[in-house]
């Protein structure tokens, strides 16, 4: 409640005085569930696939293990593009530094 007034049930208030949903401000504090943002984990990602595709060419089933290689080289080509980004960005900085004479 705020000044004397009533709010909706589950209503919280922000850091700018207004009101927000629970809903919504659980969902501003939750992590990002998809853990590729950063290049290690896709590669922890592609890793795990590769184990599992293994496991399942061990065992026999083929279908399973094509399917885990084929989410395997998902992360393969994320891995490829963060890393060709950073490339990039990197020549970009290049190009803007101003040599010393």
């Amino acid at each position: 409640m705020r000044n004397g007034t009533k709010s909706p049930k589950g209503a919280r208030w922000n850091a700018q005085g207004s009101r927000q949903s629970a809903a919504s401000a659980r969902a501003s504090q939750t992590p990002s569930r998809h853990k590729t943002d950063t290049l290690a984990g896709a590669k922890r990602s592609y890793e795990r696939y590769i184990a599992l595709a293994r496991d399942a060419a061990s065992a026999g089933d083929t279908i399973e293990s094509e399917n885990y290689y084929q989410h395997a080289e998902h992360y393969l080509r994320a891995m490829r593009e963060r890393a060709d980004g950073a490339d990039t960005q990197d020549e970009r900085a290049g190009a803007r530094q101003i040599p010393t004479a």
